[in-house]
């Protein structure tokens, strides 16, 4: 029997290992040194520090940055570009949009394929699918042997209005692959068949430009678990929130671009499950940065609009993550009109905060806590031990002799300006789309996620944070909770009012074919398939839509009208009843479901822990004691009121005045705030 299960989560300073005991639920974990290089080897250096037996292993789920790293630095292998004939700069023109709309010096990136390997042939399809003029074969041919002569690594094929007709790209990779048959060729109308033509474009770019990286990683992955007694699929977690096999790696590289912070959202909504809320806000603090999701109704809030860098949009579905410069390495600084900022600046690992002892001198989130008593000086365990006197020199270089604050004043205005930045991040993910932050519980994790999450939540109004018993490491657990997933979607442009539910489900049952063929080829049972579908609609005459739930079979397609008046409502806070709705697309999102091990648990016994001392701490201007537990003493049922802090392995959690504590049966943290 193989009862164990384990997920990898690759970060830029640490990868983190969980284990879990499919008999027990007990969960162990392991944190290695990541090895920026070669990801692949902190993998293997974990799983050896944590002695796990691969030929018992049941699933090996991984959240991975070598998609989104390769981007970021465009360390890619040459790839090209097929286009149709007077369209190869469609993915440089753009939206002729810029980031930064008043700053006219600063220019969009160039495209991930230079201009001179973005080549023409000579085709054309209409914009209802009719083929105007057939692939010209000797200028595909043509093209096919320069490329070949250029040694690409990988090739897109883009031609115009291809995702309502894909047969000339479809020739097309035919002919690239009989010429080079070990080239990745991706093709629009099979990665993104979608209109727009420069999202459809550019997301088939990254795909075409990541695969050789992904695949190769992937198969080296795949084939040293095989040399350790692995002998199943290994599952990699994509943006969408799900999980996919090698074969579908190969097809849809891209999809892996982002993977990391997925993990964190998918186990923030499963422990926020558990404890019986169905909205909730991911926030998930480490030491460079901040990333917030936010679930509603039990599903994660799905964006399109997303990218790694600005300009080249990548429209697989995914879940929605605003990450911003804030961490516990965050710098304090003060701006030419004098005000004090923090971040985006990090001290990184080295040096490290200037209580880290490693030679930094700016004073940064974690010296400040530190100055107030929130954090102590000893860490994991014992294993780093924190500079106090180091963090107060840095606090009182850099914010209270030139503000002309008293130390602890500083201190914590440093801390009140970090959380204003990381409270207005989550207003945009939530008041910013129309959603009430006072409905929601907090799920805070990540190293310093627990130290800030009541400040944050007190900030927003937010009644309940929620803090997992293993915070450093969510988001590895959130890689054993994934199931295998796939989106498919098809273009649908046609007026609602008048549209035949016959004619809707003939378009569904399309998509459902192909995507229940997928799952099948990925090994996943009948009974365990989930398809759920969608409708993107909207006003006519306009672009941008909104996806409205569909039933498992539409008998009266004024119960989508509804839907979607009722969705821009809470979207936009307006809707227009006598305005004609337009459908513009159909999806199905479908899911091959795992089997979840049920994590550990313990019936409630209503108590009150005895601390295990106290030290002096300030809020809101104010020193207190506040009393110190171990988060390995407190039992399910432990109840305990602040200003308190908790201390463990992999962080530590502040209780501020006035709110209380509790712990679940699942050994979440729940704090209560005052009101």
């Amino acid at each position: 029997m193989k009862t164990t299960r384990v997920a990898v989560d690759v970060g830029g300073t640490f990868t983190d290992i969980c284990i879990m005991d499919e008999t027990t639920g007990a969960i162990r974990i392991e944190k290695t040194a990541s090895t920026p290089d070669d990801p692949m080897q902190a993998i293997l250096n974990g799983i050896g520090q944590a002695q796990v037996n691969l030929a018992e292993v049941s699933m090996f789920s991984h959240g991975t940055t070598v998609a989104t790293n390769a981007l970021i630095t465009r360390r890619l292998p040459r790839a090209a570009m097929v286009c149709t004939d007077g369209f190869r700069d469609v993915v440089e023109i753009r939206r002729a949009n810029k980031e930064d709309l008043w700053d006219t010096y600063k220019d969009v990136a160039k495209p991930y394929i230079a201009r001179r390997d973005r080549l023409c042939v000579r085709e054309r399809v209409s914009a209802d699918g009719e083929v105007l003029a057939p692939l010209n074969e000797e200028d595909a041919r043509r093209v096919a042997k320069v490329l070949k002569k250029r040694g690409v690594s990988s090739i897109a094929v883009c031609f115009m209005n291809s995702y309502v007709n894909g047969e000339n790209e479809q020739r097309m990779r035919d002919i690239l692959k009989a010429e080079m048959p070990d080239v990745a060729v991706s093709i629009s109308s099979q990665v993104m068949p979608e209109i727009f033509e420069h999202e459809r474009f550019s997301t088939t770019m990254a795909n075409a430009v990541v695969a050789p990286v992904v695949v190769s990683y992937v198969d080296r992955l795949g084939q040293k678990l095989s040399e350790g007694g692995y002998d199943r699929d290994l599952l990699l977690l994509h943006t969408g929130g799900g999980v996919m096999t090698p074969s579908s790696v190969k097809d849809f590289s891209a999809r892996l671009a982002g993977s990391g912070i997925a993990a964190g959202a998918i186990a923030s909504r499963y422990i926020a499950g558990l404890c019986g809320y169905e909205n909730s806000i991911g926030f998930d603090m480490g030491g460079t940065s901040t990333d917030v999701s936010l679930v509603y109704e039990g599903e994660p809030r799905i964006t399109k609009d997303w990218y790694v860098e600005y300009g080249y949009p990548i429209r697989f579905p995914s879940i929605e993550v605003l990450t911003i410069g804030a961490g516990g390495g965050s710098m304090a600084w003060k701006d030419e009109g004098g005000s004090l900022r923090n971040g985006p600046q990090s001290a990184g690992a080295v040096p490290g905060p200037a209580c880290y002892g490693q030679g930094g001198e700016v004073a940064t989130n974690t010296d400040a806590n530190v100055v107030l008593g929130r954090l102590g000086t000893s860490l994991a365990g014992g294993k780093i031990t924190l500079d106090a006197e180091k963090a107060e020199t840095a606090v009182r270089e850099t914010v209270a002799e030139p503000f002309g604050m008293e130390l602890h004043e500083a201190a914590e205005a440093i801390v009140q300006v970090a959380n204003a930045n990381m409270a207005n991040a989550v207003r945009l993910l939530s008041i910013a789309r129309g959603y009430d932050p006072r409905d929601f519980a907090l799920v805070a994790f990540g190293g310093a996620g627990a130290l800030h999450g009541a400040a944050v939540a007190k900030e927003l109004a937010i009644p309940t944070v929620i803090v997992p018993p293993n915070p450093g490491v969510t988001s590895a657990l959130g890689c054993l909770l994934v199931d295998v997933q796939h989106d498919y979607s098809d273009n649908f442009m046609a007026d609602a009012a008048s549209t035949d539910p016959a004619t809707l489900e003939a378009a569904f049952a399309t998509i459902e074919t192909e995507a229940a063929a997928r799952l099948a080829h990925e090994g996943v049972e009948p009974k365990d398939m989930l398809i759920q579908r969608t409708v993107e609609m909207m006003y006519a005459g306009q672009w941008r839509s909104l996806s409205v739930s569909v039933p498992s079979t539409v008998t009266d397609v004024n119960d989508l009208i509804d839907a979607f008046h009722a969705e821009h409502e809470r979207e936009y806070n307006f809707r227009r009843d006598d305005a004609p709705v337009a459908i513009f697309r159909v999806a199905v999102k479908a899911t091959g479901v795992v089997p979840k091990a049920d994590l550990p648990s313990s019936e409630p016994t209503p108590h009150t822990p005895q601390a295990t001392g106290a030290r002096p701490a300030w809020f809101d201007g104010e020193k207190c004691d506040a009393a110190l537990y171990w988060r390995d003493d407190l039992g399910a049922g432990a109840t305990f009121a602040g200003p308190a802090v908790v201390e463990q392995f992999d962080s530590t959690i502040v209780v501020p005045p006035g709110t209380t504590a509790e712990v679940d049966r699942y050994a979440n943290i729940l704090i209560r705030m005052k009101g």
